[in-house]
């Protein structure tokens, strides 16, 4: 049993070593910056040009990234940051045209949705998809935990510590050391320092 394990986790190691080498050789030219020990699992979609990975960052398989430079008629500048040691599962769903920013060691579950890109439906007379689109900034901090099929929309500033519960869709900030669930999502509990415990809000 020992050895079978042994052998397992020499496997899974070569592994995502020939994922990281295979996405280098074709793709590091492409990127702002990639770090060392990162990968993205095929199959993928994204737009690298815009795109900023730190060291040993492990993007998952069927993810969308993409950055969007032009909507009908208005240009954009879009960035996208993953620090070092953030993971990313399976399915992601990131469309950027201004900014999102991932700190470090932060975990973003399966099947989870982060824009900061609004379709607004101001005019009636043409479809939602094609009207212009607005953009808002947004930033996930540190040691975060997004949990499976949570939302983070446009404009949205997410602190250092904090968990977003399975199914959240986060509409407004969540401070730092918070768990937040819920659509919309609420605070339900917040680190005190005082006491050293986690206290219901």
């Amino acid at each position: 049993m020992q050895f079978v394990n042994l052998l397992t986790r020499s496997l899974n190691a070569l592994h995502w070593r020939v994922h990281a080498f295979y996405f280098y050789l074709f793709h590091r030219w492409r990127l702002k910056s990639f770090g060392k020990g990162s990968c993205i699992v095929p199959p993928y979609w994204f737009t690298p040009e815009n795109l900023r990975i730190g060291k040993k960052v492990i993007i998952q398989r069927a993810c969308r990234i993409e950055a969007v430079r032009r909507y009908n008629s208005i240009n954009f500048s879009p960035s996208i940051e993953f620090c070092d040691g953030v993971t990313i599962q399976q399915n992601l769903h990131l469309t950027c045209a201004t900014k999102i920013y991932i700190g470090e060691n932060t975990a973003v579950a399966a099947n989870v949705t982060i824009t900061d890109i609004n379709h607004p439906y101001t005019d009636i007379t043409i479809a939602v998809e094609h009207a212009d689109i607005e953009s808002k900034p947004v930033r996930i901090g540190r040691d975060c935990k997004i949990y499976n099929n949570s939302v983070i929309l446009p404009g949205v500033t997410i602190g250092n510590h904090v968990v977003i519960g399975a199914n959240s869709i986060v509409t407004n900030d969540i401070p730092d050391y918070c768990v937040a669930v819920g659509a919309p999502a609420k605070i339900i509990k917040k680190y005190d320092f005082g006491s050293k415990k986690w206290v219901r809000t």
